[in-house]
C-alpha cells in the first residue's frame, strides 16, 4: 500500500501531478510518463490544499475510485463527462484513459484510490466461493469484473466508507498499519455496490442482457454527461446524442432508470445547484436564478417553492448564520 498525502512540506504541491505517483519527491518527465501505467500496488492519494492554477492531466491507470469532499473535478473519459462533487463518487475501469481538469483557487479536499490489479479480483473471490473450495485451491481464477463507470450518488455502502477515511488519516498519523484493511472494506463496499447496480439492470425491459447493459450506460453517460453543467441549454435532441438514441428511445428509456423525465432531472439539478449558491454565497437571488440556468425569475421562484417548500428568500433565511457585529453583543436570555 502507498499512501501520499497533499500539501507536503518536503515539495510544493502545484508540482506534484495529482494521480500518476505514488511518492511526494518531485519526479523527472521520464518517471512521470513511466509512474502513469498502472501498477500492482494499491495508492491512496488525499488531498486537502487550495490550488492557484489551473490543472490538467491526462493518461490511463488501474481500478479507481475518484472522491471530493470540497471542491470539483471534472473528468472525461470514454466520451463522458462528470463532475465529481460533494455528495458524488466516480469509478473508472482498470485502463481507462482518461483527463482530469480543476479550476484554479478552487478548496480542494479529495481522495484518490488506485486499487492494485489483483485486489479487488481477491476480495470477489472470498466473497463468492465457500470456504471449502478456497482451503483447497485459494487462488482460483475469478473472471474480470467490468464496472459501471459512471457517477454514483451518496448510498449507504460505499459512500459512508469514504467519508470516513480523513478521520482515520487523522487518527493515525505516521501510522499505515490501519490502511490495508480500510482499502479491503473499500473493496467489499465496491462490489456490494456493483451487485446492486446488476440487479437494477437486470430490472430494464431490454430482452438480451448485453442490450440491457449498454442501455444503462448510455443512460448514464448522458445523465452524468448533464450534472456536469445543469445550467447549459439542453434540448432532448442533443441529450439523446449524448446517449447515441434517438429522442423517444432516449425519453422511455431515462423515465424506466431514473423515474424521471430527463427535464424533470435538469430541474432537479438546477434547483441543487440554486441550494447550494443560497446556502454559501451572498450572491443575488436574481444572479442565482440565471447561473443555474433559469430563464425566469418568476418560475424560477415557482420552481424553488414547490420542490424545497419555501422560496429562495426564505431558504436564505433559514440557512445564514446569525451574525452579531463587533459593538453587539448578543441578545441575553431570559427566564
Amino acid at each position: 500500500m502507498m499512501l501520499t498525502l497533499y500539501p507536503d512540506r518536503r515539495e510544493p504541491a502545484s508540482a506534484l501531478p495529482l494521480s500518476s505517483h505514488p511518492t511526494t519527491k518531485a519526479l523527472s518527465g521520464r518517471e512521470q510518463t513511466a509512474l502513469s501505467a498502472p501498477v500492482r500496488q494499491t495508492r491512496v492519494v488525499y488531498s486537502k490544499r487550495r490550488d492557484t492554477e489551473a490543472y490538467f492531466w491526462q493518461g490511463a491507470d488501474t481500478l479507481s475510485l475518484k472522491y471530493w469532499i470540497t471542491g470539483q473535478g471534472l473528468y472525461e473519459a470514454d466520451g463522458g463527462r462528470f463532475a465529481v462533487r460533494a455528495g458524488t463518487y466516480l469509478l473508472l475501469n482498470s485502463g481507462q484513459h482518461y483527463s482530469i481538469s480543476r479550476e484554479p483557487e478552487a478548496q480542494e479536499e479529495s481522495l484518490l484510490v488506485f486499487f492494485a490489479s489483483d485486489l479487488v479480483a481477491d476480495v470477489f473471490r472470498s466473497l463468492t466461493i465457500p470456504t471449502e473450495r478456497l482451503l483447497d485451491d485459494p487462488d482460483q481464477d475469478i473472471p474480470a469484473i467490468d464496472f459501471y463507470q459512471k457517477l454514483y450518488r451518496d448510498d449507504s455502502i460505499l459512500a459512508p466508507r469514504l467519508a470516513r477515511f480523513p478521520a482515520l488519516l487523522s487518527e493515525n498519523q505516521g501510522d499505515t498499519d490501519w490502511l490495508e484493511s480500510a482499502i479491503y472494506d473499500l473493496a467489499e463496499g465496491l462490489l456490494k455496490v456493483h451487485h446492486t447496480v446488476r440487479r437494477e439492470v437486470e430490472q430494464m425491459s431490454a430482452l438480451r442482457p448485453a442490450t440491457r447493459d449498454e442501455l444503462y450506460r448510455r443512460i448514464c453517460y448522458a445523465r452524468d454527461y448533464a450534472a456536469a453543467s445543469p445550467e447549459e441549454p439542453l434540448s432532448l435532441r442533443l441529450w439523446a446524442a449524448v446517449a447515441c438514441l434517438s429522442p423517444n428511445h432516449f425519453l422511455r428509456t431515462f423515465k424506466q432508470v431514473f423515474h424521471l423525465t430527463p427535464h424533470q432531472y435538469l430541474i432537479q439539478l438546477r434547483l441543487q445547484k440554486a441550494q447550494e449558491l443560497l446556502r454559501r454565497t451572498d450572491v443575488s437571488i436574481t444572479e442565482i436564478c440565471f447561473e443555474v440556468g433559469f430563464e425566469s425569475l418568476g418560475s424560477f421562484s415557482t420552481l424553488f417553492r414547490r420542490q424545497i417548500g419555501v422560496s429562495p428568500i426564505a431558504y436564505r433565511l433559514q440557512h445564514t448564520p446569525i451574525r452579531f457585529s463587533p459593538t453587539t453583543a448578543p441578545p441575553r436570555k431570559t427566564n
